[in-house]
């Protein structure tokens, strides 16, 4: 099918169809709230069965948990320790569907080490261990997505990883995952769903649950976060894919159902590669948490923190306590040292954990160790806990849930559904060395728009030919195009300035500052392309820069309280030390 677009007139007409459905129209067959991987992907599983559907985000897409992963399309291999064979061949699955069919542009393969120092028990654990990993992929259907695992020998381990402090270690395991694009793979699945028929609006909040006389979830009251109007909209089935919100939504259905979530929090630092010398990801335990070493384009990223978290839901932060913990147990395992002034960014997100059991007079179905689809009332259905590599399993769990017995009539197909970019993918990467030629676009350059797009890089190209000079790389941001800014405003729902910065691109943490340097040519860019006034993006820069002072003000406190106190000082505009009395 043809990729349809994100603008601000498909929002409208999402705007529309839920303002109708409340007033005598068109009721919706399925409501879906929360516009992050699990969200997008019940959009897109209930529009390809053939549903009316809307999908609803408070914020931008993946502006929740899902923007800030550890970047990783995984089996779970940790699982493998609790003997969780299901769990881990659910995961590879998916990791496999991803590599091969849905996603082959965004998700790509990365070979990981796990350095042995004990040559006996040590390399026979952690071979059986990834020899199993291999063993469940290798069950699955059709092409291999990845190779199977090796040994590596002491020497190799230092020929691949120079900067890791040996010690004692006598080898490692070199093992395959996958990378991804966490906030790109929400947005391409958010324009695949529209693009099967789905509706979907950003910046649209459910405030409110509507019920008819017997109790049963009817709807929402949904609020228009750019204009400030009410919409009441009628669906047949709501679902809510909301991570650690989860319990937010169930009580404005006003019950005493539901799943327990609790949200822990996970940091990452992104480094420059010149700043580690290694050409493999890294997988190493802490006294705490796992920490990864992963390859990122031009940088490192480092993670991560496992943390519970008890303040507010929207803006989780990092702490300095935090960025020294990673950069500690960083050095722990490095022969070079990492500074703070080697920290090119730092983001930080909440994990929605599920919690033992679920609330009192809930219809539950345990669907897999990570993730619960429960009812906790009548016409509601909600799915918690899960991981980003499950996304599309979580997904279809859901609907099947709220549909019931209509499910086996109208069953999932997504396995086979292709996102948006992924097909033709591989005769466009053949049609990139003359683009490259006739644009001066390096190979890192034509890698990255790959990466990003795959077969999309067309409209891309359509773009440049109407205007030649988005061609050329944004001068304080040159890894991307001028073009990239324009795309973004007219094809993947951009409403803020913010939205460019922090997911479409991902400036926020890709450059030193936030990619404020940068900010004046995409704005001017987005003016041209969004119809922004001269005060309109006065205040959008403004409004980019108090995040980034709120952000830098939590990142030099030293622990989680304090970190929000003072980024909602910034926000508010209260001095930094306050004279008291």
């Amino acid at each position: 099918m043809q990729p349809k677009a994100l603008t601000g007139r498909s929002r409208d007409e999402a705007l529309w169809a839920l303002e109708e459905s409340g007033s005598g129209g068109a009721v919706i067959d399925v409501l879906v709230i929360g516009g992050g991987v699990t969200g997008a992907g019940a959009a897109l599983d209930a529009a390809t069965r053939g549903l009316s559907t809307v999908l609803v985000e408070a914020g931008d897409w993946a502006s929740g948990t899902s923007q800030w992963s550890t970047k990783l399309v995984h089996g779970g291999l940790r699982y493998l320790q609790m003997l969780d064979f299901g769990l881990v061949h659910e995961a590879l699955t998916e990791r496999g569907l991803l590599l091969n069919t849905l996603a082959p542009h965004l998700v790509k393969p990365m070979p990981f080490l796990i350095p042995l120092q004990h040559r006996i028990w040590q390399r026979a654990y952690y071979g059986a261990g990834v020899t199993l990993y291999d063993l469940l992929a290798n069950l699955l259907p059709g092409k291999r997505a990845l190779p199977i695992h090796q040994h590596a020998s002491r020497r190799t381990l230092a020929r691949e990883f120079p900067d890791l402090r040996v010690g004692q270690a006598i080898g490692a395991v070199k093992y395959w995952d996958a990378t991804v694009d966490d906030a790109r793979l929400v947005a391409t699945l958010v324009r695949t769903a529209h693009t099967y028929g789905a509706e979907v609006a950003s910046r649209t909040e459910v405030v409110g649950m509507l019920k008819d006389d017997t109790g049963r979830v009817v709807g929402a009251t949904l609020l228009d976060r750019e204009s400030g109007r009410t919409i009441e909209a009628r669906a047949r089935h709501v679902v809510s894919c909301t991570g650690v919100w989860t319990e937010d939504v169930t009580d404005l259905a006003e019950t005493d159902g539901g799943l327990r979530v609790q949200a822990s929090k996970g940091v990452h630092l992104v480094v420059p590669r010149e700043k580690i010398q290694g050409s493999t990801g890294l997988f190493l335990h802490t006294e705490r948490s796992v920490l990864f070493f992963i390859p990122w384009a031009r940088y490192w990223i480092l993670g991560t923190t496992d943390t519970p978290w008890e303040l507010g839901k929207e803006h989780p932060v990092a702490t300095a306590a935090d960025v020294d913990y990673i950069l500690e147990r960083a050095n722990a395992a490095l022969t070079s040292t990492l500074t703070r002034d080697d920290v090119v960014g730092v983001y930080a997100g909440l994990r929605p954990l599920l919690q033992p059991g679920t609330k009192r007079g809930t219809d539950s179905v345990r669907v897999s160790r990570e993730h619960t689809v429960a009812c906790p009332t009548p016409g509601l259905t909600v799915v918690g806990g899960g991981k980003l590599t499950t996304y599309r399993v979580m997904a279809e769990d859901a609907v099947d849930h709220a549909l019931g017995d209509l499910a086996a009539e109208l069953p999932s197909i997504t396995a086979q559904i292709p996102l948006v970019g992924a097909e033709g993918e591989a005769a466009m990467r053949r049609r990139m060395p003359a683009l490259r030629e006739r644009f001066g676009w390096s190979e890192q350059l034509t890698d990255h728009l790959l990466h990003r797009y795959g077969s999309l890089v067309q409209e891309l190209r359509e773009l440049i030919v109407e205007d030649p000079s988005l061609a050329t790389p944004l001068t304080h941001a040159p890894a991307y195009l001028r073009a990239e800014i324009a795309y973004a405003c007219i094809y993947e729902g951009v409403l803020h300035l913010e939205d460019i910065m922090m997911r479409r691109t991902r400036l926020y943490y890709e450059e030193p500052s936030k990619g404020l340097a940068a900010v004046p040519e995409i704005a001017e860019i987005a003016v041209q392309w969004l119809g922004w006034g001269v005060e309109h993006e006065a205040r959008e820069i403004e409004d980019y820069l108090l995040r980034v002072r709120a952000d830098e003000a939590a990142a030099a406190a030293p622990d989680d309280l304090a970190a929000v106190t003072a980024r909602d000082r910034v926000l508010r505009g209260i001095p930094a030390d306050p004279v008291e009395g």
